[in-house]
């Protein structure tokens, strides 16, 4: 059985920025994949009972991911990723946002800038994403809508994954 770290969020509001960390006992490029495959994405992304749903993924430069969280009763939370910068596989840098059905920015809901970094760390791999506002009152907003115990699920889901694909 793979044992990961629980993910630990620190919430530094005064420096506006949102800090997970978490350890997986999975290979640096495995866990690249699970971050950058659409297959993979929409098997973790999405906190039980939700799923995720990818309706386009470019993991480029200049290119977006723009998916659905979907609910037990098809309720839809459309949100999309723009990759800023990429430098496979040790980090990539995106600005988050939620969207309407049609990829359109929500500008009433949070938008952060998201920079996830991974370090081969023994046999596993450790996770550092920082969250910091795109704009006004985001990171608030994000927890307020339940975001630290959302992300925390989901990273559950990532581990289930590795303990059942490895």
């Amino acid at each position: 059985m793979i044992s990961t770290t629980e993910a630990k969020i620190e919430k530094d509001l005064e420096h506006k920025q949102i800090i997970t960390k978490v350890h997986f006992n999975a290979r640096p490029d495995a866990v690249w994949q699970a971050w950058t495959k659409k297959e993979i994405l929409d098997k973790w992304w999405a906190p039980k009972p939700w799923h995720a749903e990818t309706k386009k993924l470019e993991f480029k430069e200049g290119g977006l991911w723009q998916y659905a969280m979907v609910g037990p009763e098809n309720q839809r939370h459309n949100a999309k990723l723009s990759y800023k910068k990429i430098n496979a596989p040790k980090s990539f840098e995106a600005h988050d946002s939620f969207t309407d059905e049609k990829g359109f920015t929500d500008e009433s809901l949070p938008q952060t800038h998201w920079k996830c970094e991974f370090r081969s760390s023994g046999a596993g791999t450790d996770v550092k994403i920082t969250m910091t506002p795109k704009t006004e009152g985001a990171l608030e907003k994000n927890l307020e809508m339940g975001f630290e115990e959302g992300f925390k699920m989901a990273l559950g889901n990532l581990e289930e994954y590795f303990e059942t694909s490895q």
